[in-house]
């Protein structure tokens, strides 16, 4: 024989020997006992009981901003980018546009009228929520002249929360 086919016997030899060992190891019993463990990830729970505490005292400093006529308190409760659509008028983008509808609308009111929110459900995570409520406006003698709802998104920025979009409407006043 050649050296060349002893050579190739010879690999070829090896090569079978690899491959026997190879099919025939046994696995790790530790490992083939051993359970895999599986970890889920925690979700840490938003209680939304005090997120809507937290919203409704808002809305209760807003309503006092709004019965004292002061548009800049008002104003506060925005971000810059928010936008606001309110009732029969066209959307509102940026705090100095909703500024100005602001005022006009503080302008309008009667004196003596005064307006109270309240917050019906919230909704979301931690740091952005959606709001939904209801409005009542009455006039100085207290008899209700306006009732509506709304949606405001409020979200958490440098620790409190501000609202980024309103949307407001009134309801049918039925007499």
């Amino acid at each position: 024989m050649n050296k060349k086919n002893i050579f190739k016997i010879a690999m070829l030899g090896i090569a079978i020997s690899i491959f026997t060992i190879g099919c025939n190891s046994q696995p790790d019993k530790k490992t083939e006992m051993e359970p895999a463990i599986t970890v889920e990830p925690t979700v840490a729970k938003v209680d939304m009981a005090s997120i809507k505490a937290e919203i409704q005292a808002l809305e209760n400093d807003w309503a006092a901003a709004d019965n004292a006529r002061d548009a800049n308190a008002v104003i506060a409760f925005y971000s810059e980018d928010a936008v606001s659509l309110t009732n029969d008028a066209p959307m509102t983008k940026g705090k100095p546009a909703i500024q100005k509808e602001i005022e006009e609308g503080l302008a309008k009111k009667a004196e003596g009228e005064t307006v109270t929110y309240n917050t019906l459900e919230v909704f979301g995570d931690k740091n952005t929520v959606t709001e939904i409520g209801t409005a009542i406006s009455k006039d100085a003698s207290g008899e209700v002249i306006r009732t509506g709802k709304y949606m405001a998104i409020w979200e958490k920025r440098d620790g409190k929360y501000i609202c980024i979009r309103d949307i407001y409407n009134s309801d049918a006043i039925v007499k």
